[in-house]
């Protein structure tokens, strides 16, 4: 790896993350085609309506397995601590993207820690509903007035999650070079000098501690 380089995601980690975005996809376009009447075209996609009513709860399964890959990886950097404390008090100008001028970051900042058990939180509502919903084989176990709350949580959940993910696409966008980290698993130096500060001095740490390691 280039000295200039600092490995941001493992290869397991990005293997989740894209088997969660694939999934996320069909299970959104074949959702909204059910959910609403005027969208029923988007199960042409698919093929036809049936093929697309059997691939949404298959997706759905793969895709709680991808996030499941994403919490094993992610959920020891997810603890929100002490260290978050400053990204709340100065929420406001890091909504006016002065993030690295107010606040030290580690591996990730608290707002990416709460979408992570934002996401993590809805998958867990919409596989539960999904499969006490989940017609022919689990419905006909639970009362219909079972069935009928969960398809409203599902759908609740559903539309809260395609916000969720929406708004973490749109901050990859947003900060240049994050999206990298996610496909090659590196992401500069000068990157995580500027939004992630304190991660890369850890880093840079334990590289210090090799090389003495190294050099004794």
């Amino acid at each position: 790896m280039s000295k200039h380089l600092v490995r941001r995601h493992s290869y397991v980690a990005r293997v989740g993350h894209w088997l969660t975005v694939f999934s996320f996809f069909v299970v959104t376009l074949s959702g909204l085609a059910f959910f609403f009447p005027s969208l029923r075209w988007l199960t042409a996609i698919f093929g036809t309506p049936q093929l697309a009513q059997l691939l949404h709860p298959i997706f759905g399964i793969i895709m709680i397995l991808g996030l499941c890959i994403l919490f094993v990886k992610n959920v020891a950097h997810a603890i929100l601590d002490k260290d978050d404390v400053p990204w709340f008090t100065n929420v406001i100008e890091i909504l006016k993207g002065r993030e690295h001028e107010v606040v030290e970051v580690g591996q990730y900042n608290a707002g990416q820690k709460m979408l992570f058990w934002t996401i993590i939180g809805l998958g867990a509502v919409l596989i539960v509903t999904g499969i006490i919903a989940w017609q022919p084989y689990f419905a006909p176990l639970f009362p219909v007035s079972v069935v009928r709350l969960c398809l409203v949580l599902h759908s609740l959940s559903a539309i809260a999650l395609m916000l969720g993910i929406i708004v973490h696409a749109y901050m990859a966008f947003w900060y240049k070079g994050t999206i990298r980290g996610m496909i090659r698993g590196t992401v500069t130096r000068k990157w995580a000098a500027l939004h992630h500060p304190r991660w890369l001095r850890e880093i840079e740490k334990g590289e210090d501690a090799h090389s003495s390691r190294l050099s004794s």
